[in-house]
């Protein structure tokens, strides 16, 4: 996947302003990405490496000339394959005042600062609106499997860094975070030791890491049977969580697990 990263953690926008049409498909009437096919000629299929064959990307370079005066470079997806990530907005904020405090509760829960350096792991579009919206930051970066979802934020907020892979693998340029929200941590393919090792590399002093879900945890169980191809975990006990931070110098300083809320947040204590 390093090419699709190189591209995806550019600090440049990621949707060039001319011509963008030719390095993603045109928006659909939803907002969604139209299936579509650009003229190219020598084009070349490139399937990336990813843990789940059935889940790999068909990306491909071409250059089309349209004329004999004209003549261009383009990337675009002849055959793109993603998880569905609909489900994480699946309530409106904009329109759910309930489900508006849950997210800002969230926010706050990592009690963001003007030189706060932020990471956001599958996060979804509307938590990112929240997050930029909330509280200027130095740096926010948003970590997710999907292209389209990252495309999406990209071209909505240049400022923002987006990068395309595993959350553990983050590379060192954009680190040391003040504040992560793992906001859906169940998607995440790893131990919770795993992860919690990874940040306390990553993380500085007295970091704060929020574990989320706006709905709770028998929506998660649901989800993850209506998706078990992204949703392959649960969200931690506070009995778990507790054992697991101890083991990596993170203290739980807040643990809510109600009916239709879950959040928890951990402090980094080297």
């Amino acid at each position: 996947m390093s090419f699709l990263m190189n591209i995806m953690h550019s600090t440049s926008s990621f949707i060039p302003h001319k011509p963008s049409s030719l390095l993603f498909p045109p928006l659909n009437t939803f907002g969604c990405y139209a299936k579509t096919h650009l003229p190219a000629f020598h084009s070349i299929g490139f399937p990336l490496t990813s843990p789940n064959p059935s889940d790999r990307l068909q990306f491909s370079i071409g250059a089309a000339t349209p004329s004999d005066q004209e003549t261009f470079s383009a990337f675009h997806f002849e055959d793109l394959v993603e998880k569905d990530w609909s489900f994480l907005d699946t309530d409106d904020p904009n329109t759910d005042g309930e489900h508006m405090q849950k997210i800002d509760q969230i926010i706050c829960a990592g009690e963001i600062e003007e030189t706060s350096r932020i990471l956001v792991s599958i996060g979804s579009e509307a938590f990112v609106d929240r997050v930029v919206y909330s509280t200027p930051c130095e740096q926010l970066l948003v970590v997710h499997d999907s292209l389209f979802i990252l495309a999406c934020i990209k071209e909505k907020y240049d400022q923002v860094k987006c990068w395309q892979g595993e959350v553990i693998n983050v590379p060192d340029k954009w680190t040391p975070f003040d504040v992560v929200f793992l906001y859906f941590l169940p998607a995440l393919p790893f131990e919770l030791d795993q992860i919690l090792v990874a940040l306390a590399k990553h993380c500085l002093q007295g970091a704060r890491v929020v574990i989320s879900h706006p709905q709770g945890r028998q929506v998660v169980e649901e989800q993850r049977r209506q998706h078990p191809d992204v949703v392959v975990s649960n969200l931690p006990e506070k009995s778990t969580l507790q054992s697991a931070a101890a083991d990596h110098s993170f203290e739980v300083v807040e643990f809510l697990d109600e009916p239709g809320f879950y959040l928890a947040v951990l402090r980094l204590n080297r």
